[in-house]
This record gives structure tokens, sequence and C-alpha cells, in this order.
């Protein structure tokens, strides 16, 4: 915690987490719906009765999946063959009132240092093509030519450049295929030993996967094998616009209690 404060140079701040629009595209069956209320002033035109003076006040109601949007996945959230992180059972503790364990509401706060690989410069592109892989010696590379050096506990995201440039343009697009790392490439990441591996996609991985990769597996490689969390749809862009390659990151997430899966909103600070 404290080399990250020491990153705090200029004392520029931004916002990880894209602005959340109901309208825009998530994995099916995955939506939010937004609702604003005015409980008990209808038909009011004197409020006082309420408040004993003449108050105007809104409310809102959600509905959503907590996957949606730039999101934290917490160790529950993908296992394979019935096994999670630290051979949890899933039939033990996936409840339908939520998690009894690795739920949200156990996540630390973070604030390390994050770092930033940027995947978009590394192949002298404003974005990577839909369904791009990202290998582990692409990975190498950019960390070599962009001094790169992630330490144990860092926060390492990649930016592509994607979402920038397919969400509001191309939603179909964005939302149906994903460039994003392979198989070897969580496993490479993984021998770093961050707190947690992210990108400026919906998923971390590519969709679709190349030959001979697993679908959705990073996931598997970060979350189960590792006890890495995943970060997705991380609003990357100015990082890489005016190359700031390690920040103090800043994650203190809303701890709901048995949720999977968290709508989040991190922040970088240099």
């Amino acid at each position: 915690m404290q080399q990250a404060a020491a990153l705090v140079v200029k004392g520029e701040r931004h916002p990880l987490g894209i602005v959340i629009d109901p309208a825009m595209p998530a994995y099916p069956p995955r939506y939010t719906q937004l609702q604003v209320v005015q409980p008990n002033q209808h038909f009011i035109t004197d409020t006082t009765q309420l408040f004993g003076w003449n108050a105007s006040y809104n409310d809102d109601v959600l509905q959503m999946w907590l996957g949606t949007g730039p999101q934290l996945d917490g160790l529950g959230h993908m296992g394979e063959d019935g096994i999670f992180y630290n051979c949890h059972r899933g039939a033990d503790f996936s409840a339908i009132t939520g998690l009894t364990r690795l739920d949200i509401s156990q996540v630390p706060p973070m604030v390390t240092r994050g770092v930033l690989i940027d995947m978009a410069k590394h192949f002298d592109v404003a974005s990577l093509e839909a369904g791009q892989p990202i290998t582990a010696e692409d990975l190498r590379a950019a960390m070599s030519s962009q001094k790169v050096a992630p330490r144990e506990g860092d926060v390492i995201l990649l930016h592509t450049g994607y979402t920038d440039a397919q969400l509001t343009s191309n939603p179909d697009l964005w939302a149906s295929t994903i460039p994003g790392i392979t198989n070897d490439a969580a496993r490479f990441l993984a021998t770093l030993n961050p707190v947690a591996v992210g990108a400026d996609t919906w998923a971390v991985g590519a969709i679709p996967a190349i030959d001979g990769d697993k679908l959705f597996y990073d996931h598997i490689v970060l979350l189960k094998d590792h006890g890495i969390y995943i970060l997705e749809t991380m609003n990357t862009g100015r990082l890489a616009a005016e190359s700031v390659s390690e920040f103090m990151f800043v994650l203190g997430q809303a701890r709901l209690k048995g949720a999977v899966q968290m709508i989040i909103n991190p922040v970088a600070i240099w």
C-alpha cells in the first residue's frame, strides 16, 4: 500500500468503471433495468403531511445482474466439475439465497499498485480485432517494450481499445466477440501472482477461443486455480492515451453478502 501511494505524483485520478447504460448489451440473459420513483408522493400536491415541510424527492429501484458492465468476479463465480477455489464444492455453498462461502463481501479492499499493459500499442493499432488472441508471448513482448514489470500483489490491466472502439458504434459486435488472452496467457499471468487481472472487455479471455483452448477457461485458471480476482469492462482508454503504465489502484466494492459478482468503479491515481 505504501509503495502504491508513492506512485501518486501528479495528483491525477481516473474512474476505471465505464458508465453503465441500461440499454447497453450484456452477456445473455443479463440485463439492467432502472426505475426512478417518488414513493408516497403520487397525487399529493402538499407533502408537508409526510415530513412536516413541502419536500420533493426521488428514489430508485434497480433490477440487474451484478455481472453487467464494469465488474468484479469473485472466487465463487466459476469452477470446474463442481469444484471451486480451494477445493470448495459448489453444492456445499451455492444457495439460491446467496453464496455461503467465497462471496463478494469477503473480498478485502484493494489498495495496491496497478499496472497497464497496452496491447493496442503493442500491435500498433487503435483497437484489437474481434476475437484476436493475446498470447503469453505477446504479453511478454509488450511488457518488455513498455517496461512494465508486474510484482506480486499488483492489479494487472490489459488495454485492447475494443470497448472504446465498438461499444457505442457496434454494440452487437462488442457483445458477441472480443479480443482477449489465451488459456496459456492466463497461466502466464497467474505466475506473476497479482491480486487481480482485468481488461477493457467484458471477459478477459478471447471470444471465440482459439483452436485447442477452452472458452472462458481463463476464469478457471485465475479464479479457481490461483484465487486471482477478475476485473471486466475496465475504462483504460485514458491511461493508454497518457501512457500511464503504473498507478495507485483503489477499490472498495459494495459488500453484498452472498453475491457472486459486483458492479464496480475502481479509481486509478497517479
